[in-house]
């Protein structure tokens, strides 16, 4: 008798239920429900506020039920809301650690719900991060063209340049080769760094960053471990270098560096990886989407299917090591 073949076991959490999680996991699951045994965190109310859909054998429902249905909306940011996605968050961490599920898929979140819940962190990678334990995780942001790894996150961009450090960029270094290693096969790395000023300072001229702190981590980190990595190199130049094969992944200095080019090329395909966490886990590459939640026509579920297949690629190439 053949031996039945293991299926990854992929934990989806709904994101604020209020949002537009729960209408792209219903809408998603006719293109995934094959690919892996999913375990759906959330409300079964809510989720069921859609056309009736009978899951598959091989899809779970863990409900908290901490939705009031009462007074219910979609769209609405209550603090209410914020702590329930916390709550499913930490379900599927709790699931994760008593290996139930292989890894993690969330969807979007409200950063003001969750702050008026008491919650007071820039997103998911933050409490992750905090929750695991883990000191050195790192934010890729990718599509079907494009990788980015950022170096700061979700601040004030006048907050920016105190975050470029060059012990944080050795550390961004290391955390993305290995994980370009590890999670995509890829044997060599070949990355490239943005500047953080216009024509990345022009030696100086434009801001003193590039000279005084990421020149030297770049050569320090290339002298040290025989990376393949270049720059400082104007953004526009290391992107669009990218853009052609040249580079498997571009370091960005903050958030919007990133996100344009990505939202340009290929906004129906973009995926957040969280680097640096104990477990693979990854989210469509858009927000709660307030202002279409509810509306289940207008939901798309792409973002999500490609964060789902990407979770399951990476968890492949690590069984294979």
């Amino acid at each position: 008798m053949a031996k039945k073949r293991y299926k990854i076991r992929v934990g989806i959490t709904m994101g604020d239920p209020s949002g537009i999680g729960p209408a792209i996991i219903h809408k998603a699951l006719k293109s995934i429900s094959g690919l892996a045994k999913f375990v759906i965190i959330g409300d079964r109310w809510v989720f069921d506020q859609f056309p009736p859909r009978n899951l598959a054998e091989e899809i779970g429902f863990v409900d908290l039920a901490n939705v009031k249905i009462k007074k219910f909306s979609f769209g609405k940011i209550k603090a209410e809301y914020g702590r329930a996605s916390m709550e499913y968050l930490d379900t599927a961490l709790g699931l994760i650690n008593q290996k139930q599920i292989d890894c993690l898929v969330t969807s979007p979140i409200s950063k003001e719900a969750i702050n008026l819940a008491g919650f007071k962190y820039g997103g998911h990678t933050e409490y992750l991060a905090e929750k695991t334990k883990s000191t050195n995780t790192v934010m890729m942001l990718l599509n079907k063209k494009l990788k980015f790894s950022l170096i700061s996150r979700h601040i004030a961009l006048k907050a920016v340049p105190g975050k470029i450090t060059k012990e944080k960029l050795c550390d961004n270094f290391l955390v993305t080769y290995n994980g370009l290693k590890d999670l995509f096969g890829i044997r060599r790395p070949r990355l490239v760094v943005c500047g953080l000023n216009p024509h990345a300072s022009d030696n100086g001229v434009i801001g003193k960053e590039e000279p005084m702190i990421i020149s030297p981590a770049v050569k320090k980190i290339k002298n040290r471990f025989n990376l393949s990595i270049d720059g400082p190199l104007s953004a526009d130049a290391a992107i669009y270098k990218a853009s052609l094969g040249h580079y498997d992944c571009v370091i960005a200095m903050y958030h919007d560096q990133a996100l344009i080019p990505l939202k340009l090329t290929g906004i129906q395909t973009g995926v957040n990886l969280t680097l640096g966490l104990p477990f693979i886990r990854t989210s469509p590459l858009h927000g709660t989407a307030f202002e279409i939640a509810g509306r289940y026509k207008q939901a798309c579920p792409q973002p999500l299917i490609e964060a789902v297949k990407l979770a399951l690629r990476c968890r492949l190439n690590l069984k294979r090591d």
